[in-house]
């Protein structure tokens, strides 16, 4: 049996992925329901995964159970998502390791003394972007800024949901936009677009959302209330953030930033004589504990997805996408719906564009679609989506260290709404641009 063959379960492709999200939410909304504690923690994440899997083994009983497993383990084991998994584990521990040396309670002080506490969680959406533009990542970014973010919230009355989803905001503004970033790179290559242009084109949409954003977080802010006395802060105990960051600004890799991290506390720990070698390594092994649930499914998530994918649900979205396109406005919205479906589906927005960006290319033609204007479409919708994605790797992260639900999270993702909402008023008024520009340069009297 060819491959081709057992590649036509459409839709059906994806019901294991949707047990597994009916299952992990509603059980979540039920024990909210019943005023249960930490009610999204009741049914364990993993476990619904197992259940989906499961499902996924029932689906095309001519392929062997065999062949199935096979799809799964080689998706599971995918480099890139052991290289996640890494990252995970090495960001609990530094959280953990910072924490431990006093580095965690000094950077929060730093802040809460020179961020006024009216402005702290957009200040900490405003750090976070200028650190993802510059660094070009979003996993690298919520690595770095998740432990400081959410010691900024421990410390007062801001929602630690709020933080977070400032965190992600910030770390996707700069992963949609950094030149440097890969997203950005396969979609201004990928249509034949010039880099700097897909970045104006991207800003001029960007911008105003990230506007917006602000705004929204000033609001939900509120009158911040400091928990704690505020205490000295220790510039040496901060150290390891301050390398951690520039390792990051330099483009070193982002488990060789988190590596030079956990050395770092371990130094100045040492140096400070605030633990002993024990405490540390201690610390480490926790840190890497608390992020052991979360690894597991990323690993079950990207098993799933490589089933989804053999059985032909990639190819059914990109068809049936393909055939609702008949004008411009149908090409600018179906070809972002179409990078943001197969984002959240892959949980991979660079693959997602890769997939995308030749569709792009050839539709943008026929349309006459300006290649940075496609560039910028696909590469907005596909981070939007993924940012929006209950398992993508950078929710899990930041959920992981926070014991927070990522329902809890999006319902506070200003700056992704914002940025999806200014993109498509866009799209919608950029219909006429051509008429309109005729009409000034013809002088067009109406009266």
């Amino acid at each position: 049996m060819t491959l081709e063959n057992e590649k036509n379960y459409g839709f059906l492709s994806f019901l294991p992925l949707i047990i597994f999200l009916t299952i992990y939410i509603g059980s979540g909304l039920f024990f909210t329901y019943l005023g249960v504690e930490n009610p999204f923690r009741k049914f364990p994440r993993h476990v619904a995964l197992l259940i989906a899997i499961a499902s996924a083994m029932i689906i095309n009983r001519r392929v062997s159970i065999d062949k199935k497993i096979q799809v799964f383990s080689e998706g599971a084991g995918n480099p890139s998502v052991i290289m996640i998994g890494l990252i995970y584990l090495l960001a609990g521990g530094f959280q953990e390791a910072a924490k431990i040396t006093g580095g965690v309670e000094s950077i929060v002080n730093l802040g809460l003394t020179f961020i006024p506490d009216y402005f702290l969680v957009p200040g900490v959406f405003l750090i976070t972007s200028i650190i993802s533009t510059a660094i070009g990542t979003s996993t690298g970014t919520i690595a770095a800024m998740a432990p400081i973010a959410l010691g900024i919230a421990e410390a007062t009355s801001i929602n630690t949901a709020l933080v977070s989803s400032a965190v992600i905001g910030g770390a996707y503004f700069g992963d949609n936009l950094s030149i440097i970033s890969d997203t950005t790179i396969a979609a201004a290559k990928g249509v034949d677009s010039d880099m700097k242009d897909k970045f104006k084109t991207n800003l001029f949409i960007a911008f105003p959302a990230a506007i917006l954003a602000i705004i929204m977080y000033s609001i939900f802010n509120g009158e911040a209330v400091i928990i704690n006395e505020i205490k000295p802060y220790s510039i040496t105990k901060i150290f390891p953030y301050i390398t951690v960051l520039f390792s990051a600004l330099l483009g070193f890799n982002v488990v060789g930033v988190l590596f030079i991290g956990i050395l770092t506390t371990g130094l100045i720990g040492f140096f400070t004589s605030s633990i002993t070698f024990l405490n540390w390594i201690t610390a480490i092994g926790n840190g890497m504990s608390n992020m052991f649930s979360i690894t597991i499914v990323a690993i079950l998530i990207s098993g799933l997805i490589s089933i989804i994918k053999y059985y032909g649900g990639i190819n059914w979205i990109i068809d049936v996408l393909s055939k609702k396109i008949e004008k411009k406005q149908d090409a600018e919205y179906g070809l972002g719906i179409m990078a943001g479906l197969l984002s959240s589906a892959l949980v991979n927005n660079t693959i997602a564009i890769i997939i995308t960006a030749p569709i792009a290319k050839d539709i943008g033609k026929k349309y006459e679609i300006e290649p940075k204007r496609i560039a910028s479409i696909i590469d907005i919708f596909a981070c939007s989506f993924l940012a929006l994605t209950p398992y993508d790797g950078g929710m899990l992260i930041i959920t992981g260290l926070s014991n927070v639900s990522p329902l809890e999270v999006l319902k506070y993702s200003f700056y992704i709404f914002s940025l999806l909402i200014v993109t498509s008023v866009n799209i919608y008024f950029n219909k006429n641009k051509k008429v309109l520009n005729k009409i000034k340069k013809e002088g067009v009297d109406f009266l």
